[in-house]
């Protein structure tokens, strides 16, 4: 059974724009994936989902996405080379997870990616530069292995305002 979406926040207009170019059916990994409000959009969307996050707590309440606790700052990488058609990553930074999030996607498959970046201390939270990317780091980290599709970086207006960067970005078919 598919859960309601209507208890859960909505997804983010970037996900929900860049889902579409995910192979239709395809396995998708939400990481860091707090109350799973992207795994849920995507599993409603036809995805196989998969979320990750180190709260046990919120993953149990992901019906219908299969759920894996991990502590991805902690622990070792916990997936395969080539195992998704799709990544989506919100709200989080861990630069050492880059490269096992390129490697974790098959030939095309498609990194959904919007965080903080440099700008949004003067705004909210976070405010630790370790947090925050720096103008134009997203651009930097894909370039020679992602072909970007859309990249953005703004000051967002919806709820809470905040800077972020964006991208979307394809493996390429070899």
């Amino acid at each position: 059974m598919v859960p309601d979406l209507q208890f859960v926040s909505a997804p983010s207009e970037w996900v929900v724009r860049c889902a579409p170019l995910i192979r239709s059916g395809g396995r998708v990994l939400d990481v860091a994936c707090g109350t799973g409000r992207h795994a849920l959009f995507l599993l409603q969307a036809g995805f196989q989902v998969e979320a990750v996050d180190r709260d046990a707590s919120a993953l149990a309440l992901l019906a219908g996405v299969v759920t894996r606790q991990a502590d991805l700052e902690g622990e070792p990488w916990p997936y395969s080379v080539g195992e998704f058609d799709g990544i989506v990553v919100t709200n989080y930074l861990h630069r050492p997870l880059f490269l096992h999030l390129f490697e974790a996607l098959a030939a095309g498959g498609v990194l959904i990616y919007e965080t903080f970046s440099d700008g949004n201390q003067l705004l909210g939270r976070p405010r630790n530069p370790d947090y925050l990317l720096k103008s134009g780091e997203l651009l930097e980290q894909v370039k020679g292995r992602l072909e970007v599709n859309a990249y953005e970086e703004l000051c967002v207006m919806q709820n809470n305002r905040a800077v972020v960067q964006r991208i979307c970005a394809v493996k390429a078919v070899k």
